[in-house]
């Protein structure tokens, strides 16, 4: 595996690439915009535009992870629906909302970046013993898209037990959700009943950001050169159903709190938490 750093970013949290562009988030909602093919390392790439997510004052998103999807709010919409999850507000909000995502349409108007949250997806067992283990220290769970497949994958720290489970769904439209009254969008339950497939993998310590690729996921954990936790990458095959690998980020020199990772035309887009962007090749 070779890393190689090729641009410096604003400090966050995970991201989405798409169309030669990436969206970088911060745990306020705030979202900066960069293109990949004007990015520095010496010193602060320039930025595109900057947004907010929508209803970013209600929700109190973490966005821990962040994805686009392969569907469209509309036929002529640039770019397709973007999944971000709630994660950990529960230290900041009244409405924890676990095992929530939220769906968000973003437009252009001549220079600046817009958007609307249009859906929610929830995970309606979570006080199940299918998806907790009791204590567990963060239950809401991490949410992937497998864009080429139509899947939406949910996985969950079990701590009592060490380990982690992943649910695969079939990618729920949003037009066969309930409204939710609080946010005014249709809110898509996801029941025991829905899902497709499901197993266990070796224990992720504190998920960070996530994608799937190739019936891959890409799942990143640990924080700043931490024995304990230290930052690592999992890579989980959704097709065997289990671990591939696990590679320790601090045997390539990056010890800092890993945060984002996402695919666009083959090529792997790595983040810290710090802002500085690299390219892996495996």
């Amino acid at each position: 595996m070779n890393i190689k750093q090729i641009g410096n970013i604003t400090d966050g949290q995970d991201g989405a690439v798409f169309g030669g562009l990436l969206f970088r988030f911060k745990t306020n909602g705030l979202c900066y915009v960069y293109n990949l093919n004007n990015l520095t390392i010496e010193k602060k790439s320039p930025i595109v535009s900057i947004f907010t997510l929508d209803k970013a004052d209600v929700i109190v998103p973490h966005s821990n992870s962040v994805v686009f999807g392969n569907e469209y709010y509309a036929e002529d919409d640039e770019f397709p629906l973007l999944y971000t999850n709630i994660y950990n507000n529960y230290s900041k909000c009244e409405n924890k909302r676990i095992g929530v995502c939220c769906v968000y349409r973003i437009w252009r108007e001549e220079n600046e970046f817009k958007n609307k949250l249009v859906g929610l997806i929830e995970i309606g067992f979570t006080k199940d013993e299918l998806w907790s283990s009791g204590d567990d220290i963060r239950p809401f769970g991490n949410f992937v898209i497998d864009k080429e497949k139509g899947l939406y994958h949910a996985f969950t720290m079990r701590d009592n037990e060490e380990i982690t489970r992943y649910f695969s769904f079939k990618l729920p439209k949003l037009s066969n959700g309930v409204m939710d009254n609080e946010l005014g969008v249709k809110k898509i339950t996801l029941k025991k009943e829905d899902i497709i497939n499901t197993f266990d993998t070796e224990y992720h310590r504190f998920i960070q950001g996530a994608c799937c690729e190739k019936g891959k996921i890409y799942s990143l954990e640990g924080f700043s050169g931490d024995k304990v936790n230290p930052p690592a990458m999992r890579i989980i095959s959704t097709n065997d159903k289990k671990q591939l690998e696990c590679v320790y980020l601090g045997d390539f020199g990056l010890t800092i709190e890993p945060e984002l990772i996402d695919f666009e035309s083959n090529v792997c887009y790595y983040g810290d938490n710090h802002g500085n962007l690299y390219v892996i090749e495996f």
